[in-house]
């Protein structure tokens, strides 16, 4: 696939390094392309750089990995038009420009709301899927815990979306579990609060999460 990736910082680059890995072509789109020079001078025939628009125009699937406070100028920028019908990977996160206190991040949404549900809202016909926003930038692609697959939490309401996501994900070596629409983004949005705890207490960054699943009685 033909996959934009919007974002010039390390978790931009960390999942179009993946998906070039696994043999999509990938543009990169920044507010300034010149800060991706660098990044498209090693990304081979494969990848290239562009504005947001370019990137997201050219793409058959859209990667969001801008800052969560820029998360919502850059959706209004773009245009409805431009994102209308397209898979949108929402990886953002909605972290506050405050400290965090004892080492949970602050938030500026409120709990019965989620990022990913403003984000819909600006661009309402395109397929947003909650995607990459448990887990550091680190562990994203192909992460080795030996032979445990960690769980991706994704969330949105296109179903079809999803199924692309997941395939995505297959390649990624990660288990998946859909928490259903884009409501559940409100749930899947705080475990990046959660995820980073033992990181900002303990400088402790090598973790993601696992959904186990009890077996039915008589089931071996």
């Amino acid at each position: 696939m033909q996959i934009g990736v919007l974002g010039s910082g390390q978790v931009g680059e960390t999942l179009a390094n993946g998906f070039l890995k696994h043999g999509h072509s990938v543009i990169r789109g920044s507010r300034d392309a010149r800060k991706l020079s660098s990044w498209a001078s090693h990304a081979g025939d494969a990848g290239s750089t562009g504005t947001f628009g370019e990137a997201a125009s050219r793409a058959e699937v859209v990667v969001l990995a801008v800052k969560g406070a820029a998360a919502e100028d850059v959706v209004r920028a773009l245009g409805a038009s431009t994102l209308a019908g397209k898979v949108v990977i929402d990886a953002t996160n909605p972290i506050a420009d405050e400290p965090p206190e004892g080492g949970v991040l602050r938030f500026f949404t409120g709990p019965n709301e989620s990022l990913l549900e403003r984000l819909q809202s600006i661009a309402s016909s395109a397929r947003f899927v909650k995607c990459f926003s448990c887990v550091g930038n680190g562990l994203m692609v192909n992460p080795d815990f030996g032979d445990t697959k960690p769980t991706m939490f994704i969330a949105g309401d296109d179903a079809a979306a999803k199924q692309t996501v997941e395939s995505l994900l297959d390649q990624f070596g990660w288990e998946y579990e859909d928490m259903g629409g884009a409501v559940a983004a409100r749930a899947i949005e705080p475990l990046c609060v959660l995820w980073c705890i033992p990181g900002l207490l303990r400088n402790e960054w090598s973790h993601a999460f696992k959904l186990l699943k009890s077996q039915p009685r008589g089931v071996s």
